[in-house]
């Protein structure tokens, strides 16, 4: 017997067809000497009917079958008796009336059920090829494939070139740490895997690629969460002779392009944030503009306070601000203190809550403000009964951070980010450079090869911190998907970064040679991108986690449960590289 289609792809107008089927038994069900067989494949399952009046010996080899056998089996397709329709499935109408059936491989009792919702995600890492069996699963994983289709489709119709880069490079330590691989033949040195192909995607532009484009994996030894794995994927891409809006114009395409698979249709040009409005307005660089809930700036209000708190605040340069949570009447005291607390987890000193009610504004603190403050509150938030002011006053950084938290976290609780909606916009005119207290330096906002805007070129030498970079951030339902920027194209400009970064000329040599070497043979102006696949794909199918989305992913402690990765390696092999552990590994 040969497989003659997918369980998947039967329907009504093959009733009548002979057809052999292969799968797994999804489950087994016997009904006054009729056994029915629930038969999975790729493509979705089918009911098969062994009937003794039928089936014959068929029907007694049914009997020895379990969940999760692989079988084969030939058969006719048939239309269901009136009343046994299933309408939750394509092939509902259908059953296949069995005359022959193969059992190609038994299966051991499974450690979970597949249709169990409560396993653990260690046990469904632990037994991946399991968990891949879902149905759930194999539904992200062809949409991924989808989406990666999409991808170079797009591209390739506008140009882009597929260039793939090394993985085996030199180590640039800038941001997170490298991952090192040391070399046998060349003792004592050691490759570094890419954290992204950033500096060979430039040396394609000086090349005079124009376009090119990878779906590539990176690497980065960094504290890993839900939406950072050790190994990820990102769409690459970079353009010679561009300015920002070039590359912006074909990323909204792109994501256009990757929406429209789940049937989601976003403007055709994205809205435009400045870096500072969002950090005012949603105190985050990566707004959810889904819902409203604006952080608001009250300081003015409370210039002359006689509240200590402000005033202290405010006379050592913080700011005094909130935002109105529609609903947030609803909040316990109890709850009210979790929210303080949690403010507090955040890094600010407190929070202050205040009621809207019919009755007016409940609060501790309204005993300490005047009859102008209260109303001057009032009309800033435009309050409603129902609603409950959440305020902080601290500095400006921790203030915006925590509100921009809170106002997430709050809206959640609220139920009050409308569900399927898709809200992208960029994020721009980002600082070129911050300073890092500890290390007494500027760092890089993005990476070290961001332009800065030609307006502000003078300040680099006057107040770098004022340096506007051209670099540009998408966004999407409040999450970063991708980020990017016209890069420095001539080797004067790159070096006086290298030099505010604290890279000195030999540093730089070492590290960055061979790109400074490039750019001084006719670099063209050029920009690029970076996009987050796995991320992407996270928010196309609501996952939690990048971890649902990607096939074999690591634990938060860059584990793989299924292969016990990263292993204990012998000692020949560390003699092979002239190796030796100073610590004993773990599990020795």
């Amino acid at each position: 017997m040969k497989r003659t289609c997918y369980c998947g792809e039967l329907e009504a107008k093959d009733i009548g067809r002979e057809v052999t089927l292969e799968g797994w038994v999804n489950r087994r069900r016997d009904h006054g000497g009729v056994t029915f067989v629930d038969m999975r494949d790729r493509e979705g399952l089918v009911q098969v009917v062994f009937n003794p009046e039928v089936s014959g010996p068929t029907h007694e080899k049914a009997k020895e079958i379990k969940s999760e056998y692989v079988i084969r089996i030939k058969g006719q397709v048939s239309r269901r008796p009136p009343g046994t329709e299933n309408t939750k499935i394509k092939t509902g109408e259908i059953e296949i009336v069995a005359t022959e059936v193969e059992i190609l491989n038994p299966c051991q009792p499974l450690p979970f059920r597949l249709d169990n919702p409560e396993v653990t995600e260690e046990i469904r890492l632990k037994y991946r090829f399991l968990d891949l069996r879902r149905p759930e699963m194999q539904n992200t994983l062809r949409l991924r494939h989808r989406a990666a289709m999409e991808v170079r489709n797009y591209l390739d119709q506008l140009g882009f070139i597929n260039v793939e880069t090394p993985f085996l490079t030199k180590s640039t330590p800038e941001g997170a740490r490298d991952y090192l691989v040391p070399s046998r033949v060349n003792p004592g040195k050691f490759y570094a895997l890419p954290q992204s192909p950033q500096l060979f995607k430039q040396i394609l532009m000086v090349a005079g690629f124009d376009r090119y484009y990878q779906i590539v994996k990176c690497f980065r030894d960094e504290d890993l969460r839900a939406d950072r794995q050790p190994e990820f994927t990102q769409i690459d891409l970079e353009m010679s002779f561009v300015e920002r809006e070039d590359v912006m114009e074909v990323i909204e395409g792109l994501v256009r392009t990757l929406l429209a698979l789940i049937d989601v249709e976003v403007p055709q040009k994205f809205p435009v944030m400045s870096y500072q409005d969002a950090l005012l307005k949603y105190g985050i660089d990566r707004p959810d503009t889904r819902f409203e809930m604006l952080i608001q700036d009250v300081s003015p209000l409370f210039e002359v306070s006689s509240f200590a708190a402000f005033k202290e605040t405010l006379a050592n340069g913080g700011v005094v601000r909130g935002f109105k949570a529609p609903g947030g009447t609803r909040f316990s005291r109890k709850e009210l203190d979790s929210w303080g607390k949690r403010a507090r987890e955040l890094g600010a000193k407190g929070l202050i809550s205040i009621k809207v009610t019919e009755e007016g504004l409940q609060s501790n603190l309204l005993k300490y403000l005047t009859p102008g403050e209260i109303e001057g509150l009032k009309d800033a938030f435009q309050v409603e009964p129902g609603d409950t002011l959440f305020l902080i006053a601290d500095d400006e950084a921790t203030a915006a951070e925590t509100l921009g938290r809170l106002r997430i976290e709050v809206a959640q609780n609220l139920n009050l980010i409308p569900e399927n909606s898709y809200a992208p916009l960029w994020v721009v005119d980002f600082p070129l450079l911050e300073w890092d207290e500890a290390e007494k330096r500027y760092i890089a906002v993005h990476h070290p090869f961001t332009s800065p805007m030609d307006e502000d070129l003078p300040l680099l030498d006057s107040d770098p911190l004022k340096v506007r970079a051209k670099a540009y951030d998408v966004v999407l339902n409040g999450q970063e998907i991708g980020g990017g920027s016209i890069r420095i194209h001539q080797g004067d400009v790159q070096r006086k970064i290298f030099q505010l970064l604290h890279i000195s000329d030999k540093e730089a040599q070492v590290k960055f040679g061979f790109l400074l070497e490039a750019l001084q043979y006719g670099a063209p102006p050029h920009g690029g991108i970076a996009l987050g696949f796995d991320r992407i794909l996270a928010i196309l199918t609501n996952s939690p986690s990048i971890r649902e989305v990607i096939p074999f992913p690591k634990t938060q402690k860059a584990q793989c449960l299924m292969t016990g990765t990263p292993s204990l390696v012998s000692e020949n092999q560390l003699k092979e590289l002239k190796i030796r552990l100073t610590v004993s590994p773990e599990g020795d």
